[in-house]
């Protein structure tokens, strides 16, 4: 089943404070292009190389630069070289990143166009410089064999027919902005998907805002399917940490500082919050993603064992109101009570087929009401179960990939060991 997953995040050169306090220089802008596409690039201020050139899983690397700008914009190590160089601040902003997940459904050729038409729509006609690379999944270092996805690195300067504009584009940094953006990348997915004949389709929003709208038209049933906890994101460090055989511990850290204005309006020292992390800890992200789709599939199965109760109910009450009509038709066609008096003999059998015909038709309204309860509980009944089948593989699938990262983690340490 197609996911969806669009996040943004800003690549700068602000320290980073570690956990024994210690601070470690923020991202490098030619280092994050060479790693997500696969090359060996050099930091021309520094001299150093970054050589990821070796690195799988990399389907696809290019840049797309807007008509008519400069053409040394398409080449990544001077593209990015001359970010580092405009940039003078040690806690510059250098790049805006964005991760995306591709429809597994769809193949090669078709995911890069949609990434190449979505990039052109949204971002290279507004002046950006867009430098994106399609990841395929590896497997075999524990990755999910469905995990397609995209990196996008985009300028934060306009591009010009003589490079990258001297002053960056603010507005794009509105979340009026990223909202159409998240929306516009679902619809895009859904137009692909289309385009193939795929019947699965994707949604930007909130499982609870999907809920809300699946009750707002009476589809139970959908709202039923929408029932259930989100899934959190397992990225490389939490894999890293169970490929280790490690076990993080959580601590009160101090995190962002924050200024508070005095009376008279001067700023006071900036001082920083404390998290209490054991507080609310999960253990590591892994170990919460199995306890998600553990309590996702204990639900289901409460879900279905609901659904049948129900089942029963509605059938029972079925027979009652089969019986009902039956009873009803059968008094209205009986011989009447002999009466010497024959006009009265005839306003009572008016009266009793009248109140009969009541009856057959109240126990018909209510007939049809239990049947169309019975095909909606049918149908929740049919996507509850196949996806509690479903639920049931993805746990096994993650139960491997536990298992696969920490033989992995094992065979390498075992490897430097020799």
């Amino acid at each position: 089943m197609a996911i969806y997953h669009f996040s943004g995040q800003i690549l700068g050169r602000k320290p980073k404070r570690n956990p024994d306090g210690s601070y470690r220089p923020g991202s490098k802008a030619v280092a994050a292009a060479a790693y997500r596409a696969g090359q060996r690039l050099v930091d021309r201020t520094s001299n150093e190389v970054h050589d990821y050139s070796r690195r799988g899983g990399v389907a696809h690397a290019e840049i797309l630069a807007p008509p008519g700008s400069a053409p040394w914009l398409t080449d990544r190590e001077t593209l990015w070289n001359t970010v580092e160089a405009m940039e003078v601040r040690k806690d510059a902003q250098l790049a805006r990143e964005f991760n995306m997940a591709l429809p597994h459904e769809l193949g090669r050729d078709d995911r890069l166009d949609l990434v190449r038409t979505f990039l052109e729509t949204h971002f290279v006609r507004r002046g950006m410089v867009a430098d994106f690379a399609l990841h395929d999944p590896l497997p075999d270092q524990g990755q999910n064999d469905k995990n397609f996805h995209a990196h996008v690195m985009l300028t934060l300067r306009s591009a010009t027919t003589r490079g990258l504009a001297p002053v960056k584009t603010r507005e794009w940094n509105s979340k009026e902005f990223l909202n159409v953006w998240r929306a516009e990348w679902a619809i895009a997915c859904n137009l692909a998907l289309e385009r193939s004949g795929k019947r699965v389709r994707v949604d930007h929003r909130t499982l609870a805002a999907q809920r809300d709208e699946a009750l707002a038209r009476h589809d139970k049933a959908r709202a039923m399917e929408l029932n259930r906890t989100p899934e959190i994101h397992v990225g490389p460090k939490a894999r890293q940490i169970v490929r280790g055989d490690r076990r993080p511990v959580s601590q009160i850290r101090e995190v962002n500082a924050f200024r508070k204005r005095s009376q008279d309006g001067t700023p006071s020292p900036a001082r920083r919050r404390q998290r209490d992390y054991p507080s609310f800890d999960h253990g590591s992200r892994l170990s919460w993603l199995e306890n998600i789709v553990a309590g996702n599939n204990v639900q289901l199965k409460r879900d279905l064992m609901a659904i049948n109760r129900r089942f029963d109910r509605m059938n029972r009450k079925l027979d009652y109101w089969h019986r009902n009509a039956a009873f009803a038709a059968e008094g209205a066609i009986m011989g009447p009570t002999f009466r010497f008096n024959r006009w009265k003999a005839a306003q009572e059998k008016k009266e009793r087929n009248e109140l009969a015909a009541r009856k057959v038709a109240h126990a018909r309204k209510r007939l049809d009401q239990i049947a169309k309860l019975l095909k909606e509980l049918e149908r929740a009944a049919t996507g509850t179960t196949l996806r509690y089948e479903r639920s049931l593989i993805r746990a096994k699938e993650v139960e491997r990939w536990v298992q696969r990262l920490r033989h992995v983690g094992r065979t390498a340490s075992r490897r430097r060991e020799r």
